[in-house]
């Protein structure tokens, strides 16, 4: 049994496994066509770009800058902690290549647009499930 505060998990398909299981390892995988090279997020069953359905799952480095955020004070759903920041950041592999995730390991006021963030994983072992969640780079 994990560890892992309560929270809503993502449904399994064969689609989507490789991505909530990568990061068992501690790598951040998101698909990429092998046609053109473009990265896809979310799965998809083609590239968008050249429609092709030549997809696999490839690693990307894990780093990221925030590119939005909010902070939640609501309790909408069981979440372990608030106030948290809810933020999509942006991975350098690709203009436009976001991910929607939550910053984790530094106060909330700490959070900023611009700000160096690395991939950490929140395990959900028992469900093979690994979240991607971001926290600061240490300078």
């Amino acid at each position: 049994m994990s560890d892992a505060p309560f929270r809503i998990l993502p449904r399994i398909t064969d689609r989507n496994e490789p991505f909530w299981a990568s990061g068992k390892d501690g790598v951040l995988r998101f698909q990429r066509c092998q046609s053109c090279g473009y990265w896809i997020h979310p799965h998809s069953v083609m590239c968008p770009q050249c429609l092709s359905k030549d997809i696999a799952y490839e690693p990307v480095s894990g780093k990221a800058t925030v590119h939005t955020f909010t902070i939640n004070h609501q309790p909408w759903m069981p979440v372990p902690e608030l106030p948290f920041a809810l933020a999509i950041v942006a991975l350098p592999e690709q203009e436009g290549l976001r991910l929607t995730t939550v910053i984790v390991h530094c106060d909330v006021d700490d959070v900023h647009i611009g700000m160096p963030v690395q991939v950490t994983f929140e395990a959900h072992e028992d469900q093979n499930i690994w979240i991607p969640m971001f926290e600061p780079i240490a300078e």
